[in-house]
């Protein structure tokens, strides 16, 4: 791990970074509602905005997008093949490069020749990520919660650390992190001479709950003041995101006007109504936590019936103990697609019942019917698993 090898493949291909200028987003939850708001703001403006969302929900496409268009399959290919001679001028000693790495490039590329600005989002942590040979002016950490502990640390304050590590010299920070996660980050702040902006201190917010609609927001900061601004993303833990985007969208000039304009699908969406069905890609147990309690508070008393799969390198047990809280009535346990899924056998195993059903159409079928036209479907533990049923 390192960045080394994104550098060299990179100054391969003619270092497109290089002048570059947005906002790196990192964290562990909303990294993603966070950056999809920014961009918003910012093409509502008139810029023309490169985002690099991760993962994707139906198409590998999905991760290189200009103005919220993902590149066409035959410019992705263009790009990727005239990258792959260049690999093979990377010097032996740094090792193949990962697909991360590739992607990365093959990114920064194509959105250095369409875009006038970029909003990225960090792929993994922050000081070992592929992204983070960007220095595009603002650092946005969202907040610091466990999860990729193996890789990133067993500690809060280790994590925070990794993603601490986007910020550099001279940068513009934004961040809702709290307790000894904000310590983390003032503190390396402090260390390159970056500005900080914390909410709840620079950043004051007020928050008004809408229920399905969002939420709207007043707040104000260095130099700036907005009232009633719509939140359109659900869950109140969007409010916070929207106020680092917004916050984000003054440091480039752009008022907040576009933030009600924002898509963002997998996160809390309502798919359809009877029965209702929800898919959020929370997968790990802050962000399960946070989902369970915007569940109850929004429909208190449907009858929810929960399709739930999860990659094996997650912290499942915290997970599950989160998922119980959802008081679900049944849950039918699947198999997330990807490379490294757990199996939904040992998850129902781990729960202690539940049905299972390896194939996630299957799985969605079985949870429509045991939901009936008055209960709730609810689609969880992975955005490749929302991706694949939505």
């Amino acid at each position: 791990m390192g960045l080394d090898r994104t550098r060299a493949i990179l100054a391969l291909a003619g270092d497109p970074q290089a002048g570059l200028r947005g906002a790196l987003v990192a964290g562990t939850n909303g990294k993603g509602s966070t950056a999809a708001m920014l961009a918003s703001i910012l093409q509502s403006a008139g810029r023309r905005v490169g985002t690099m969302p991760s993962p994707h929900l139906s198409s590998y496409t999905e991760r290189i997008q200009v103005d919220g268009r993902p590149i066409s399959e035959r410019d992705f290919a263009g790009a990727v093949a005239w990258l792959q001679p260049r690999l093979a001028e990377l010097p032996p000693e740094l090792g193949p490069p990962t697909e991360f790495e590739i992607l990365t490039t093959v990114a920064v590329t194509y959105l250095a020749r369409h875009t006038d600005v970029l909003v990225i989002e960090v792929g993994m942590g922050g000081r070992l990520d592929s992204t983070n040979v960007l220095d595009l002016g603002i650092a946005i950490i969202t907040n610091v919660a466990l999860d990729h502990m193996q890789y990133l640390g067993d500690t809060v304050e280790k994590i925070a650390a990794e993603k601490a590590g986007i910020i550099k010299p001279g940068n513009r920070v934004l961040t809702a992190a709290g307790g000894s996660a904000l310590a983390v980050v003032e503190g390396q702040a402090a260390l390159v001479g970056a500005t900080i902006w914390r909410l709840g201190r620079e950043l004051r917010l007020r928050t008004r709950w809408r229920g399905w609609q969002g939420s709207e927001i007043d707040l104000s900061g260095p130099g700036f003041a907005f009232s009633d601004v719509r939140v359109p993303l659900v869950g109140e833990h969007q409010s916070a995101n929207a106020a680092l985007a917004v916050a984000a969208g003054q440091l480039l000039d752009a008022p907040p006007d576009g933030l009600a304009a924002t898509r963002w699908p997998g996160r809390l969406e309502l798919i359809r109504d009877s029965p209702m069905v929800v898919m959020d890609g929370a997968h790990n147990p802050a962000a399960l936590a946070q989902l369970g309690r915007e569940l109850r508070r929004l429909e208190p008393t449907r009858r929810v019936i929960v399709v739930f799969g999860m990659m094996a390198d997650k912290d499942i047990n915290a997970s599950l103990a989160e998922l119980r809280r959802l008081g679900a009535a049944e849950v039918v346990f699947t198999a997330a697609s990807g490379s490294r899924p757990a199996s939904p056998a040992a998850l129902a195993r781990e729960w202690g019942s539940g049905i299972v059903e390896g194939d996630p159409e299957a799985a969605g079928r079985r949870a429509l019917q045991l939901a009936g036209p008055d209960g709730l479907v609810l689609v969880c533990g992975s955005l490749y698993l929302v991706g694949e049923l939505r």
